[in-house]
């Protein structure tokens, strides 16, 4: 049976937003992506005590402190699922800079080099990984750089078309807007719930995805934070779905055909955004949802690395 999951392939990319090896193993996407959430969960698993134990034992006594010497552990660490992961991906594995340097741009340029070099001396080609980053103004600055110098950029928690577009004006590689947790701030304020279609975080993956083909944006559209198979379905065609397991066994369990509802020549008259410091500042101001979602999701993402912290101390 060719089931939806082999169809939707035939449109999109499909990257397994997990960390968790077997499960790559059971989906084989072009890609995959992690975040501290994810390493939170690998690495209380006996599955992983291999990777976990090498980043110890590599940043025991490394740096001078048992502050320094975490921080340490927790870079290893995070190479270590990358390159684990990337002997079983044909494509690209996403690697999160700490949430805590979202407003310091050169804290994040220096945190993107530094895990380069960790993949460097694991002998992974650094064309194939993407640092993940905040679209924070800070961190949008912090990508442009990064790119000049050929360290592929994956501009996380976007909400809004602001940062999608200033992230595409900064040369990033690719943008992943959060559908389902824009959908959830409008459910909540609301009290609705949204067809397929009419999904505030489908719509806002539209208007990206239309806006870059107008402007001839080269930056890769990966829609994310998918909460239903008909989110994932509504944007067919997309350039990338990164689809959580459960999702993936929801639409690997189904046959039938999935419609594109996407197209590369989409793109028709779009009025130009100004994202110039000021005028993006004042449109994420103005924009209650994204600014609510980006402070949440970095306090979030903030919150899980303090507790891997924590945990990587009491190993160490």
């Amino acid at each position: 049976m060719t089931t939806r999951l082999d169809n939707l392939s035939k449109l999109s990319t499909i990257v397994a937003d997990t960390g968790e090896i077997e499960l790559i193993e059971r989906f084989r996407p072009q890609d995959c992506t992690t975040n501290p959430s994810l390493l939170l969960k690998a690495v209380h698993m006996d599955a992983y005590r291999d990777l976990v134990d090498d980043a110890v034992d590599w940043g025991r006594d490394r740096a001078g402190t048992r502050d320094r010497d975490v921080e340490a552990v927790l870079d290893r660490l995070a190479v270590n699922f990358g390159s684990e992961l990337l002997r079983l991906v044909p494509g690209y594995v996403s690697t999160e800079v700490d949430a805590a340097l979202s407003f310091d741009t050169q804290g994040t340029i220096d945190k993107a080099r530094q895990l380069i070099e960790l993949y460097r001396e694991r002998d992974v080609d650094p064309q194939r990984v993407l640092i993940k980053i905040a679209a924070t103004w800070e961190g949008i600055q912090a990508a442009r750089v990064l790119q000049r110098e050929g360290i592929n950029c994956n501009m996380t928690l976007i909400f809004s078309l602001a940062q999608a577009v200033a992230c595409a004006e900064a040369g990033a590689f690719l943008v992943s807007p959060f559908v389902g947790r824009i959908t959830d701030w409008y459910k909540a304020a609301t009290g609705e719930d949204y067809a397929p279609d009419d999904d505030p975080g489908v719509q806002s993956v539209k208007r990206i995805y239309e806006y870059f083909k107008a402007y001839g944006h080269q930056t890769v559209v990966m829609a994310a934070s998918f909460r239903t198979t008909g989110q994932v379905e509504a944007l067919a065609g997309c350039d990338r779905l990164t689809i959580s397991p459960q999702l993936l066994d929801e639409l690997r369990a189904s046959g039938g055909e999935v419609p594109r509802r996407l197209y590369p020549d989409m793109g028709g008259e779009v009025e130009a955004l100004d994202v110039s410091e000021p005028n993006f500042r004042w449109l994420l101001n103005e924009d209650a949802m994204a600014t609510e979602k980006l402070a949440e999701g970095i306090r979030r993402f903030h919150a899980d690395t303090a507790t891997l912290r924590e945990h990587v101390r009491a190993l160490l």
